[in-house]
């Protein structure tokens, strides 16, 4: 039997989401595997395709576009971060 993701569960793995994004991540119907396939995913997917494991599909692809979300990427802007200087206008 597979359980699924309680909230618990969702902030024991995550637990800098907000309430929406565990909501989100348990109405996947994902289960505790799932969302651990999908961190191995994100934490580092060249080991796991070396490995010759498939990409990610169903819930824990779902997942992992969820917490890809969570990730501030490079050109993402970070609330409450200085904004880069500007050159003066002449």
């Amino acid at each position: 039997m597979t359980t699924r993701l309680t909230r618990d569960d969702v902030l024991k793995a995550v637990g800098h989401a907000d309430d929406v994004t565990i909501a989100r991540i348990i109405a996947s119907g994902a289960t505790v595997t799932e969302l651990a396939e999908a961190q191995a995913w994100l934490a580092n997917d060249e080991p796991l395709m070396n490995a010759g494991k498939p990409l990610a599909t169903g819930r824990a692809r779902e997942l992992v576009d969820i917490l890809s979300e969570l990730e501030p990427g490079d050109e993402d802007d970070v609330p409450g971060a200085p904004s880069p200087p500007t050159a003066p206008q002449e």
